[in-house]
């Protein structure tokens, strides 16, 4: 099991309704939340190898057109 964290930057305003809209897409989240800070969201997601990761990632989070910018950072053990 591969476990990521995505840090995410979205369009003002937006950052609760992007974290409910992954909640509900993306059956491998782990949790998701709104954050003060650097980041809008934080997104943790477990997924059985590094191309599932890839995949969430490239072809539904980074779709959704309130982001503008993801950062990922895997875990090195779960």
């Amino acid at each position: 099991m591969v476990r990521a964290y995505i840090f995410i930057n979205t369009k003002p305003g937006t950052s609760e309704e992007v974290v409910a809209r992954i909640k509900k897409n993306v059956k491998e989240v782990v949790q998701a939340d709104s954050i003060y800070g650097r980041f809008d969201a934080v997104v943790m997601i477990e997924a059985p190898n590094l191309e599932s990761i890839n995949e969430i990632l490239y072809k539904v989070i980074e779709r959704d057109p309130n982001i503008l910018h993801t950062e990922t950072s895997l875990t090195l053990s779960s």
